[in-house]
């Protein structure tokens, strides 16, 4: 990753408009109702009590847009116990700008310190680790460039070279956490939000660990841990009663074990009185979110509004909620601020601003496909990888049904291309393939295609292109590029309708454009047109492992390769959690010189595992194991877009040894976190491999496990094979059964009986 240097932008420059007065900053602010957004003053008001989790204590309120509270198991070794003692006393003050109410208005400032002390104790009684003393990596200048160059703006304000905001006024201030924050707690925090906050209003923002301590050495300013007190025992079960009292609980998860019902419950939406309780100008007993006369009024229009939102206006909801509109336009509305343009880079500027600004959202779900689209917003893929500002991830809450509203608003008139004949075939590759080259329209000047770099400036990859893009829209884009992106730098190759180059398919538009297309759907298998230098690679693996990240057939379009010393070598589904493959010899044939991108393929034979979800969070396996949909030429559309995350598999990333790059995979099935690390066998290092899994959770959970699946025999107990490999297992009894509708394949299954805490599974896979 590449930063541009930020310290020549001209911060006293900046100049934020349409944001709350210095006056109103201690009112909840909402970054995305500061932005230009295109809401009435009712879907302000419900937008604003989905952000302070109104339904969470009123009946008759929908909360299914609610913002989920912070998780506080940890939060006493998370936060400084001053920083507790503070918020808890008084939110507004301690964090101006928090959505968090101060529920002790009514008591005086001795009580709320006595009140506060208890419930931080019992917090701090809470946490199973120990506050990490350990002093953060002295990387506050790269911490800088990250911050201004990454999106953190587009919530927080810029900030000088000293370290102090510039117009903080409407945005979430964070002058506070250096206050706040353990210092490597924070690192934690930002490298993992969601684990804290699953709510995603602080998103992931895909960082690795050295961004994460870059941006905690940032903000910390140089301080350093401050240990707690030892807990009192009696204060905390004194803070347990409160925090019983004053109904924390009702947002906040502190144990499965902690519910207790409402002492006086709060009126429900058709008994509310609008000037009393929460929207009174001074409450007392109700919870005192500091509103602004504004935020008042706007909750209750929407009090007063009893309308369902129709889908075009959830879609502007949500996207204000969720501040999409900081970086995103859609239909004249949001997009990038003045005031933050200079804070958006490009590794391709000559691309122009499509390569730097993030893309306008204007008819997004008739633009792309709906698997692509869920790609996108849940399973991080990014196809824009020269834009340097992060696609943050909410994490699936957060988001709600989103992509379902943008397909119904959006939903263009379907355009039917009909599959080719075997003649037409091969005029429509040769076409197509004129069309993308240096003798025709030469698009691969401007543009990566199938894997390999443009020797020019380096767009989007084409052939993605089908992956991504409903037809519909592929060919009313391409007619007038200039319609759907005002000053892109694309020329129109068809303008009004007529083709530029007449000398490819006789002129015709429409057979230009179909044969664009065909030669897209071929994907991997497409030839290379004239002028593309592809350069094919072979990865060699020395005395460290060696990690190579892209598409594969043998491990999806999320696959990672690792080749480790020795000639034993694996691929691994990030998409799944699934070991897909295992091979001995040399490495993987890459499409470039490249570690982190590029589509892969073993070096001679492997042994092909499922790529399944591998993981089920249940006790007893299904009649039938959920199989990874699969899409063809022919039904391009993925039958469940939501695969696997309907079967609650997310994956964590992975971590590498410092010793010898050998890497740890995290994911999660269910509420069970998985470490998976796979190693040589120390007795054949050049034919098998050791797989140990670690399995954590908070209380006794059930899993299965697929394991393999083919022809498989059993010589022995707890050994299993086929013809390709061998599998022996330790610590759990595994399962064959009969694959319906199949000629004689089996599956492994292991069903896995977790106790609370750690647990660890050993498999080895030989190889013949």
């Amino acid at each position: 990753m590449q930063f541009r240097t930020i310290r020549t932008l001209s911060f006293a420059a900046l100049a934020v408009t349409g944001t709350l007065s210095a006056a109103e900053t201690t009112s909840p602010v909402v970054p995305g109702l500061q932005q230009k957004h295109p809401l009435t003053e009712a879907q302000q008001g419900a937008v604003l009590m989905s952000e302070l989790r109104c339904a969470a204590c009123h009946e008759g309120l929908d909360g299914s847009q609610m913002k989920l509270a912070p998780d506080l198991r940890e939060a006493g070794v998370r936060l400084t116990f001053e920083a507790m003692q503070q918020f808890i006393a008084n939110p507004a003050a301690a964090h101006p700008g928090s959505t968090m109410p101060q529920m002790l208005a009514a008591e005086n400032e001795e009580k709320r310190k006595e009140i506060s002390t208890a419930i931080s104790h019992y917090l701090l009684s809470l946490s199973k680790a120990k506050v990490d003393a350990t002093p953060l990596p002295d990387e506050a200048h790269d911490g800088f460039e990250r911050f201004h160059s990454l999106g953190c703006v587009a919530c927080h304000p810029p900030r000088d070279q000293a370290g102090k905001e510039i117009a903080p006024e409407g945005y979430l201030s964070l002058a506070h956490v250096s206050g706040k924050y353990q210092p490597r707690a924070l690192a934690a925090y930002l490298f993992e939000p969601l684990k804290v906050r699953p709510s995603g209003r602080m998103p992931d923002m895909n960082l690795n660990q050295y961004d994460a301590d870059a941006l905690a050495s940032y903000l910390m300013a140089g301080k350093e841990a401050k240990l707690p007190p030892q807990v009192d025992a009696k204060l905390a079960e004194q803070g347990a009663t409160q925090f019983r009292a004053y109904n924390c609980v009702s947002c906040h998860q502190v144990g499965d074990d902690f519910k207790a019902p409402l002492p006086d419950a709060p009126p429900s939406r058709a008994k509310m009185k609008l000037d009393q309780g929460c929207l009174s100008d001074s409450p007392q007993k109700a919870p005192h979110f500091s509103l602004s006369d504004k935020q008042r009024q706007a909750i209750r229009a929407a009090l007063a509004d009893k309308a369902e939102p129709a889908a075009a206006d959830r879609i502007k909801m949500k996207l204000t909620q969720l501040n999409c509109i900081a970086c995103h336009e859609r239909d004249g509305y949001g997009g990038v601020a003045a005031s933050r343009d200079a804070f958006f880079h490009s590794k391709e500027e000559a691309l122009g601003n499509e390569a730097r600004i993030p893309p306008p959202l204007t008819g997004v779900g008739g633009k792309l496909r709906a698997d692509w689209l869920n790609r996108l917003l849940y399973d991080r893929e990014r196809s824009r990888p020269y834009m340097i500002t992060r696609m943050p991830h909410y994490g699936d809450t957060a988001l709600g049904d989103l992509t379902k509203w943008l397909g119904e608003v959006d939903r263009l008139k379907p355009v039917v291309v009909p599959e080719p004949d075997n003649d037409l075939r091969k005029k429509y590759t040769e076409g197509g393939l004129q069309l993308l080259g240096d003798k025709g329209l030469n698009c691969i000047a401007c543009h990566n295609y199938n894997g390999t770099e443009s020797a020019g400036m380096k767009g989007i990859d084409l052939m993605t292109s089908y992956q991504r893009l409903t037809p519909e829209w592929f060919f009313a884009y391409m007619k007038n590029p200039g319609s759907f992106r005002p000053g892109i730098i694309m020329p129109s190759y068809w303008p009004e309708g007529k083709a530029l180059q007449t000398e490819i398919l006789g002129g015709d538009t429409e057979q230009q454009l179909q044969a664009l297309w065909y030669t897209f759907s071929l994907g991997r298998s497409a030839r290379d047109p004239s002028g593309l230098k592809q350069s094919d690679s072979r990865l060699v693996v020395k005395d460290k492992a060696l990690l190579h990240r892209g598409r594969s057939r043998v491990a999806g379009y999320r696959g990672i390769a690792v080749g480790l010393p020795g000639g034993i070598n694996y691929a691994f589904n990030a998409q799944n959690g699934a070991l897909a493959a295992v091979w001995k010899g040399e490495f993987v044939s890459v499409n470039w010189k490249s570690q982190g991108a590029g589509d892969f393929n073993p070096v001679g034979k492997y042994a092909g595992l499922p790529q399944d979800v591998a993981f089920l969070p249940q006790a007893e396996a299904p009649a039938a194991w959920p199989l990874l949909p699969e899409t063809t030429k022919e039904a391009p559309v993925n039958p469940d877009p939501t695969y696997p995350r309907a079967y609650r598999y997310a994956n964590q990333g992975y971590s590498l040894d410092a010793a010898d790059d050998t890497p740890t995979f995290t994911y999660r099935s269910g509420d069970v976190t998985i470490t998976d690390r796979i190693t040589p066998l120390a007795s054949a290092p050049s034919q098998a491999l050791r797989r140990v899994l670690t399995f954590t959770c908070e209380k006794d959970t059930a899993l299965v496990m697929r394991a393999l699946k083919g022809k498989i025999e059993s010589p022995k107990p707890q050994v299993f094979q086929t013809k390709e490999i061998q599998l022996m297992i330790t610590q759990a009894q595994g399962t064959l059964r009969a694959v319906a509708n199949s000629d004689g394949e089996q599956e492994l299954l292991l069903p896995l009986s977790l106790k609370k805490g750690t647990t660890t599974l050993t498999l080895d896979y030989i190889l013949p």
